[in-house]
């Protein structure tokens, strides 16, 4: 199977973030919100703010004890909300467990015209139940689809298979693809006719967090596959699909790691970017 570079593509894209921001004169500002100790969440952080730097946007780290409670976590949020110079909000998931945290209540408490990830329901609905092209996407969305653009796929009429359990993630981009013109399904890995099923898309989307799953028998010959599922055990990084098993098929694959996650980052930013333009623009 042909790589999708995912640290290629990121580049990219820090490029003309870059560029845009030396055009515009002025430097987004993101708050990063991180709870508790979570190694891969304090990972995830530290890539996000380094690339900020980078490409030339601000930071606010707010590094909190993972007891500090639902409601000086919500105190912090509305606060942020209310900061004229903030103009996005990334609350690093997961929360954790041992809080007692309502991360779906948590999430409606940013306001929507900061949420860089887009999770809010004001800003997730629109993009699933009217087709807008107005909203921007969750950076792993729009890693998806950036990708598929890269590689000039036309989705029209394509079947598209997310493979997830989580129908908040894998409902919502399957509706997605379906504003695209796609014939899109989300498949509980568990379903006893996955293999079926899978093995018939033209984009496979695994999005389950289990190592080494998705077999050669699951992939249709040239199919695009996007592996977004992303599992660490003892300091080695593994995606869902078994790559040494499938990599011998015709088509294109995002390798664990170098795909989803560079380019998660910078889409991320670029999000950041896209918000601070509207609220200079209002």
């Amino acid at each position: 199977m042909k790589i999708i570079d995912g640290k290629q593509l990121a580049e990219k894209i820090n490029d003309a973030t870059v560029a845009e921001i030396l055009k515009l004169g002025s430097r987004p500002n993101l708050a990063v919100i991180l709870v508790g100790e979570n190694p891969d969440s304090k990972i995830y952080v530290k890539k996000k703010l380094e690339a900020s730097k980078k490409v030339g946007v601000d930071t606010h780290f707010y590094k909190c004890d993972a007891d500090m409670g639902e409601a000086k976590l919500v105190e912090m949020i509305e606060f942020l909300n209310k900061d004229d110079a903030v103009d996005a909000i990334l609350l690093q998931l997961p929360l954790p467990k041992e809080g007692g945290y309502n991360t779906d209540e948590i999430i409606t408490k940013i306001s929507p015209e900061k949420d860089v990830d887009c999770f809010h329901p004001k800003n997730i609905e629109p993009i699933v139940t009217a087709c807008s092209d107005e909203h921007i996407l969750p950076p792993v969305y729009g890693v998806i689809f950036d990708m598929l653009k890269s590689l000039k796929f036309d989705l029209k009429g394509k079947k598209v298979v997310v493979v997830s359990k989580s129908e908040i993630f894998g409902g919502n981009l399957a509706k997605i693809f379906k504003c695209k013109g796609a014939v899109a399904e989300k498949v509980h890995p568990d379903d006893p006719e996955l293999i079926a099923k899978a093995s018939q898309a033209d984009v496979l989307i695994p999005v389950i967090g289990r190592p080494k799953f998705i077999k050669k028998e699951m992939i249709k010959p040239g199919a695009v596959v996007i592996d977004v599922g992303i599992t660490r055990e003892e300091g080695f990084t593994y995606g869902d699909v078994d790559f040494s098993d499938v990599k011998d098929l015709d088509g294109y694959i995002s390798p664990v790691p170098g795909g989803v996650g560079p380019m998660t980052v910078a889409i991320t930013l670029r999000n950041t970017l896209d918000l601070h333009k509207k609220r200079r623009n209002k």
